[in-house]
């Protein structure tokens, strides 16, 4: 039987060994070539060794083949593990055509859907919804592919990507250990999957922390994405328990604002999706004075009040399940979903993420392309006297 000390152990090991491999990724790294260098619209001040997926994916595939029965959904996982980080090594050393890492993605995902599936769920008042097996592969593809691209969109600045798929994996990890009933055997080896790829995340983070000496890559972020996704699949989304639609959107959704923000930011100027530029969360942190650590911080907080919210949803015990509320602990949820509204709310604000505003005085053509570049609109205050 699965235990929170399997799960414990199994995080443990993988981010030993991720610690331990990370320093060789980098000397790889720099023989290879593959080296990020200082760009207008990243953050990284030097050249930075960028193969760190290669450690990530060892740590994963230890902690997996030690602690995770050789089944056919974990064959399914760890395959489609070593896809995504070949790809997205290949990626780091030569930069692929956009088309050609997205096939990537979607042949991985693929090799994932083909034994896991999400073929039905449960939502409130509809009930159970099934879904047809080709339906049922096709949209677990699509919720893959983009996971992979959100975590990938988030890897802009040192120790955000690791430090967020930490904290997410961690939050599949206590849900899916407290998962009972049909699925409990899977819903167990998920969280103790989610616990690897913890523990994968924060052995990388060690180095890859502010002042970062490496960063993940596209082979770090996508399998990273994949994994978590793969987790969400095999763990709390099986549960016909109405957290099994909420927990995924809650704890990944920093990452799926931000890559949402871009997207259509991207989608309004006719600009190509696949494109870069410096409408990132973190980026838009950056041009209101914040450090890079600072802006972690302020993303990890986020984070953690959505997942943590995520969580309480499953381990407050505010119903009794059959549609009754105890009142004290009623207002405990309502004060944690409270907290995680007015978190979000404030950033949001900070960031003006959903403000534009008219600026009434003539300006050059370069400033306002400027604007239009960066998507910062001054405030309007009121006339002077």
């Amino acid at each position: 039987m699965t235990t929170g000390l399997d799960a414990l152990a199994a995080g443990g090991a993988a981010a030993a060994v991720t610690t331990a491999l990370t320093p060789v990724t980098m000397r790889i790294a720099r023989r290879v070539g593959a080296i990020d260098e200082p760009r207008d619209r990243g953050l990284a001040e030097t050249p930075t060794p960028r193969l760190g997926g290669l450690a990530i994916c060892a740590g994963v595939l230890v902690g997996m083949l030690a602690w995770l029965p050789f089944r056919d959904e974990f064959k399914a996982v760890l395959w489609a593990a070593v896809v995504i980080v070949v790809v997205g090594a290949v990626d780091d050393i030569l930069d692929l055509p956009p088309f050609v890492k997205l096939s990537g993605q979607i042949a991985a995902a693929w090799i994932v859907a083909d034994q896991a599936a999400v073929d039905n769920f449960t939502l409130p008042f509809v009930h159970r919804v099934d879904l047809g097996h080709p339906i049922a592969v096709l949209l677990t593809i699509l919720g893959l592919v983009l996971i992979m691209n959100a975590v990938n969109f988030t890897d802009g600045v040192d120790g955000l990507a690791a430090g967020v798929c930490a904290i997410a994996a961690i939050s599949f990890a206590f849900i899916a250990l407290d998962i009972t009933g049909r699925n409990e055997s899977t819903a167990h080896l998920a969280g103790v999957m989610s616990a690897i790829v913890a523990g994968a995340a924060i052995g990388f983070l060690v180095w890859n922390f502010n002042p970062a000496r490496t960063f993940m890559g596209d082979s770090g972020s996508n399998l990273l994405g994949l994994l978590l996704g793969s987790a969400a699949i095999l763990g709390s989304v099986k549960t016909s328990a109405l957290v099994g639609l909420i927990a995924p959107l809650a704890i990944l959704a920093v990452p799926f604002l931000d890559t949402t923000f871009v997207v259509l930011k991207r989608m309004k100027y006719r600009r190509p999706i696949h494109g870069a530029d410096t409408n990132h969360f973190h980026h838009r942190f950056s041009r209101i004075g914040f450090s890079q650590r600072r802006t972690v911080t302020y993303l990890y907080l986020w984070t953690i009040a959505l997942a943590g919210t995520a969580v309480a949803l499953r381990f407050v015990p505010y119903t009794d399940r059959h549609g009754h509320f105890h009142t004290g602990w009623t207002i405990v949820m309502a004060a944690i979903l409270l907290t995680a509204l007015l978190a979000s709310v404030y950033l949001v604000y900070l960031l003006e993420i959903l403000k534009f505003r008219r600026v009434f005085r003539r300006e050059t053509d370069d400033q306002v392309a400027a604007r239009l570049e960066t998507g910062e609109f001054e405030a309007v205050g009121p006339p002077q006297e």
